[in-house]
């Protein structure tokens, strides 16, 4: 079976007004559209932790979404990162 896209993965930190607001969920909505796996996962400084894996033309759809302006609360900053997909993921989940 030929792959026409390697499968990649984006890590992505979002800052700004992020949690408690439905964020993860939407994002989860968002990635799963794409057919993207990995997760949405809060942390104690404010931020959220996106990891997803899929093809790198979803993933950077992704990415346009997160920084569109049009996700729940108030996206200040997304720091991203690609490299290759470690595997492990199943679904997309919220942490």
């Amino acid at each position: 079976m030929h792959d026409s896209g390697a499968t990649e993965r984006l890590t992505a930190w979002v800052h700004g007004y992020v949690q408690g607001v439905g964020f993860r969920w939407w994002t989860r909505s968002r990635a799963l559209e794409l057919g993207l796996i990995g997760h949405a996962t809060n942390h104690t400084d404010g931020r959220v932790l996106v990891i997803a894996e899929g093809p790198r033309h979803a993933l950077e759809r992704l990415l346009v979404l997160l920084r569109s302006g049009r996700t729940p609360g108030s996206v200040t900053l997304v720091v991203e990162h690609f490299d290759a997909a470690r595997g492990g993921l199943s679904g997309f989940v919220e942490r």
